[in-house]
């Protein structure tokens, strides 16, 4: 299909953060860009400021005369998951005999004839995109990115090239999407289980991460972290690597050291990446972000920045300027008395990680974590494992289930989660939540989760300002 037929773009679900980045990239392009989400946020309202009209009720009769007469092959409609299909918006266009494509659909349709870098896995997909753009912009390599966050160095979460032949996409595995895509290039950073709405267990989620590498196009490179035990085939004529932060593999950090919240690191390279020599080690990089998991991060991103020709420099430079992505340990408090942290950590791997990296760097004090439970489902498949990772933190607060797609399941709740925690635990709404924190002696504050948790950034500011 050619996307360049369609006049008009209406995206169901368009304040979503990759849905969003669509009608950017859309809107860049010229296209009469619109659509609807069911909650005004800062990113809509910055949508909004840059030409995206955007209704906030589910009302046919909010869509534009100018949409509802846009000729059949004029208008496309592009709906995200989170998207009920008894929608009337969905069902309007449906029965004007519209098909509405899947976010993912759309992205692989626009990747069909770009040079696509696709980074998979269950964690640090964002992080490793977005340094990935950083670098290769500082290397003056133009490039097309579409990011799961915002990004503080492109303040977007698209980078938009017109002459750039090179797209960066997160492949997610949620519905299977990420088998939309056919790249020339991919990063597979972790196989861990979770969507098991979606996936029978963990084998049926390797064989779609199977099914996903095995869609690389010939003399494609393939990099894969090295505590994946799956065994994957290496692209026809193409190059299969791996990498670590903990032990040596074709491309992994050496010489570790954390001082005064820096962390200081080499990275070894083998004989695979052009103009590099055998154990060629890229020396003395800094970076601010703590954390093993953001190492690897920049491994990944680094190892296809040098393949596709960057040079060390160019990555050391990178590595030291990158300011990060919005709710990916995102410091916005730091005084004497009191550190305030959010991050978007919604897995029990992300939120052990992410607790532990607090507590490394803020040794003898007390971390108190808010946290957002994300889905029903996912909160009942990991009930056990959310409560072992969150009994890291030294006090925990609790949010209600944010239920995005899903309707409740009975029995899965907050309290319930709570009371498998072996730490002081209480819960509260997100109303509440100010009202608790007031009677608390608070050290370190660590707010985690993938719902709109996010909102309470700036009563939690405004408190302890």
């Amino acid at each position: 299909m050619n996307l360049d037929i369609y006049k008009h773009i209406y995206l169901l679900g368009v304040g979503g953060i990759g849905m969003s980045a669509l009608a950017r990239y859309f809107n860049m392009q010229g296209k009469l860009v619109s659509g609807y989400d069911k909650c005004k946020t800062s990113l809509t309202k910055n949508l909004e400021k840059e030409g995206i009209s955007i209704h906030y009720a589910d009302d046919v009769e909010l869509i534009s005369d100018e949409v509802k007469n846009t000729k059949f092959r004029e208008l496309l409609v592009i709906y995200t998951p989170a998207i009920n299909k008894e929608n009337t918006e969905f069902q309007f266009f449906k029965e004007k005999g519209f098909i509405p494509l899947k976010r993912s659909e759309v992205l692989g349709m626009i990747t069909k004839q770009s040079y696509t870098i696709a980074i998979a896995g269950a964690h640090g997909k964002t992080t490793t995109s977005a340094l990935l753009a950083h670098i290769l912009k500082c290397a003056e390599i133009d490039c097309t990115a579409f990011l799961g966050g915002v990004s503080k160095d492109f303040d977007s979460n698209l980078v938009f090239s017109k002459k750039g032949k090179i797209v960066i996409v997160e492949a997610d595995e949620y519905d299977r999407s990420f088998l939309s895509l056919h790249p020339d290039v991919a990063v597979i950073t972790s196989i861990d289980e979770d969507h098991l709405d979606i996936y029978k267990n963990k084998s049926d989620l390797e064989d779609a991460f199977q099914k996903f590498a095995s869609q690389i196009k010939q003399k494609g490179f393939l990099l894969v972290h090295d505590r994946i035990k799956t065994n994957f085939i290496k692209p026809e004529r193409g190059i299969l690597m791996n990498y670590s932060a903990s032990s040596p593999a074709d491309y992994f950090a050496d010489n570790i050291t954390i001082k005064d919240g820096k962390t200081k690191f080499d990275i070894a390279i083998l004989d695979i990446l052009p103009g590099m020599t055998y154990e060629t080690k890229i020396s003395n990089l800094f970076m601010i972000m703590p954390g093993k998991h953001n190492i690897e991060n920049v491994l990944a991103a680094s190892a296809v920045a040098c393949y596709l020709g960057a040079t060390c420099e160019h990555v050391k430079k990178a590595i030291t300027t990158f300011k990060g992505i919005k709710r990916r340990f995102e410091v916005h408090i730091q005084t004497e008395s009191i550190t305030f942290i959010d991050d978007y950590a919604h897995h029990p791997e992300e939120v052990k990680v992410t607790i532990e990296s607090v507590k490394k760097l803020h040794k003898n004090k007390k971390v108190t974590v808010v946290f957002q439970p994300h889905l029903f489902s996912r909160t009942q498949d990991f009930a056990d494992e959310f409560a072992k990772s969150l009994s890291i933190a030294d006090e925990l607060v609790l949010l209600e289930i944010y239920p995005a797609r899903e309707k409740p399941i009975d029995g899965v709740t907050s309290k319930m989660l709570a009371d498998k925690c072996s730490i002081k635990s209480e819960v509260c709404t997100k109303e509440m939540l100010i009202e608790v924190l007031k009677n608390k002696e608070v050290e370190v504050l660590l707010t985690l989760g993938a719902g709109d948790i996010n909102t309470m950034v700036t009563p939690i500011k405004e408190l302890y300002n």
